[in-house]
Parts: C-alpha cells; sequence; structure tokens
C-alpha cells in the first residue's frame, strides 16, 4: 500500500483523533482482551433491547481532540483525578438494538472497515447474538459521521443490511450533500480529514436509493423513536428518545465523547464538533435537561454498555454509569 493509499484509507482516524495508526491496526477486534460482554440485553417496557459491540477507538493525543486551547495542566489534572489516562482516550462504539414486534432496529451502524481492526466488529457480534443481518429492518442513524454511517456498506459499496429501511435527519442528509459543507465555525481545520468525512458520509447516502428515508425534528419513527434535534456537533445530530408503556431511554449519540473531559467540562468541547460554539451550548440544554428529569441514558461513546445517568455537580455534571451484570 503506497502512501497516498493509506493516508486516504486511514485518514477517518485523525478526525476523530487517532495519530498512531500502528496501535489502531496491531491487534484484531475479537483480541482486545478477549472480551466476552459483546452484547448486553435489557428490557425497556414491551421493547427487547440489546447493545451490541462495535469494538472501540483509541484518541491520541488527548489535546487538540479534547479540550482545544485548554491550558494541558488543567486538562491532566482533571484527567488524572477521574484516574483516567492521561496519553489516550479510549472509546466505546456501542450500538442499540431495538426488538419491537416484527421490527429489528439499528440506532447506527458503527465504522464499517473505516476505522481499522479495533472497530468494524458489529456485524460478528450480532451473529453471536443471534442477529442475522439480513434480519434488520430499519437503521436509524443519529447523524452521518463515519463511525456511525460508515458500517452501512462494505469495501465493495454493498448494502451489509440489505433488507433495511435508513432513517436520517433531513438537516443532517442536505448538509453532507450540499457542495461545500460549512466548517468554517469547528475546530477542525484539515481539509483532508474533512473531504475523507464527506467522502463517507455521501458514498453511504447515495448507495441506499430508495431505502433512505428523510425524517424532521420531533418525528416518530418506528411506534417507539422520536428524533430530537440536538445540533453542534453536525447540524442534524440528533437524541432519539426511545419510548415504551411509560418507561424512556435517551440515546444520546455523540452530545458526549468523554466522561472525565466533556461531561465534567461541556465547555471545554470536541475538535470533531462542526459548530463547536453551538455542540457546547446544546450539551448544556441537554444534559440540564436529562440530569433534571433523572432521565436513563444511552451513550454511543461511553464506557460499556453506555447505559447510565448524568447528575449536576455544581456549574457541570458527572456521568453515573449504571451497574450491569457481565454475561458469561
Amino acid at each position: 500500500m503506497d502512501r497516498r493509499t493509506a493516508l486516504l484509507r486511514f485518514a477517518g482516524l485523525a478526525l476523530i483523533g487517532f495519530t498512531d495508526i500502528r496501535s489502531l491496526v496491531a491487534k484484531p477486534l475479537n483480541a482486545i482482551g478477549k472480551r466476552r460482554n459483546s452484547f448486553h440485553q435489557f428490557k425497556l417496557g414491551e421493547l427487547d433491547l440489546m447493545v451490541v459491540s462495535d469494538g472501540r477507538i483509541v484518541m491520541k493525543p488527548v489535546q487538540p481532540n479534547f479540550a482545544p486551547g485548554i491550558n494541558s495542566r488543567l486538562v491532566e489534572r482533571e484527567l488524572v483525578r477521574n484516574f483516567a489516562s492521561t496519553d489516550h482516550i479510549e472509546l466505546g462504539i456501542n450500538i442499540l438494538v431495538i426488538k419491537s414486534k416484527d421490527r429489528t432496529i439499528l440506532l447506527d451502524s458503527g465504522c464499517g472497515a473505516n476505522f481499522g481492526e479495533l472497530s468494524g466488529g458489529l456485524i460478528k457480534n450480532m451473529l453471536k447474538a443471534g442477529i442475522n443481518p439480513e434480519d434488520v429492518t430499519d437503521v436509524v442513524i443519529t447523524h452521518a459521521h463515519p463511525d456511525h454511517i460508515g458500517g452501512l456498506t462494505g469495501t465493495d459499496n454493498q448494502l451489509l443490511f440489505p433488507k433495511a429501511k435508513v432513517y436520517l435527519s433531513r438537516i443532517e442528509h442536505d448538509f453532507w450533500l450540499s457542495e461545500n459543507p460549512d466548517f468554517s465555525k469547528s475546530k477542525l481545520t484539515d481539509q483532508q480529514l474533512i473531504k475523507f468525512v464527506k467522502d463517507v458520509a455521501k458514498k453511504n447516502m447515495n448507495a441506499l436509493g430508495e431505502k433512505l428515508h428523510l425524517f424532521e425534528d420531533g418525528d416518530t419513527l418506528l411506534d417507539c423513536i422520536t428524533m430530537q434535534l440536538a445540533p453542534g456537533h453536525t447540524p442534524g445530530h440528533c437524541v432519539a428518545k426511545i419510548f415504551s408503556k411509560g418507561e424512556l431511554l435517551y440515546h444520546i449519540a455523540d452530545l458526549v465523547h468523554s466522561a472525565a473531559l466533556v461531561v465534567a467540562h461541556p465547555e471545554w468541547g470536541f475538535e470533531g464538533d462542526s459548530n463547536f460554539n453551538q455542540a457546547v451550548q446544546t450539551r448544556r440544554k441537554v444534559m440540564n435537561e436529562l440530569a433534571e428529569s433523572r432521565s436513563l441514558i444511552f451513550s454511543y461513546h461511553l464506557p460499556w454498555p453506555g447505559l447510565g445517568h448524568v447528575r449536576k455537580k455544581g456549574n457541570a455534571f458527572e456521568w453515573v454509569q449504571q451497574m450491569t451484570m457481565v454475561p458469561d
């Protein structure tokens, strides 16, 4: 593989902060601690829910991926205080599966083949959990970043969930398919990486054809999900409110990526937000509402299996992980 091909293949890694390619490809997915908890099952009202792992992403170095422009000593002190590594931040890739009557619904599709062998394990782990890709009837995309939409298609552009309808915000669709998506309010400036993200979004949307269905802010999908616009990370980034028999679960997608930094310091932010200041405002607003309502939360990137709560702590927040049993 020549240098240019390698850069194009792995450009997306740097968008989310991965600068050490060797450590990404050093181990296959099934060698990551030989983890047995590749899926986790629970109930929400009458819905059968499952979290399935797509693997992980390692973001190294911590800055400027997180807390761009913030004094590095303050960032390091916060990481140490939270017993977190000061060298890197590891993101889980937690995919929520909803079984409702005759429907099998995915919330996002993982990385696919875009980010190396530490990720892209969704289908493998679905099969372990007894779910065939052809059983998936619907995929709801919270936003069109490569680690959320990239698992819709394979390396040959084939649809990996061939019978599924795919739902995406109209705002998100129009942004990524516009002639020149606007990144002028982002902290991310690397044009090659921005191009990679645009290309992955366009590739997957264009591959869907008539299977792609666009929704508006506040629309209810499939009788159990209401999509709520939470812009900033991307223009059409959404939180999904999942409901059944009076029980609620909020899928917050990429509202936050790190409990130690972004939950505790919402204003420190994330370099990959397309509108940095809007993302900070949205993050504060949504987390304040979730803390006041004491809502159950599902997070795409926080530690496995991504279930917990946020509570206020002074002018900021803290993540309270829900205790879960690890399957044999």
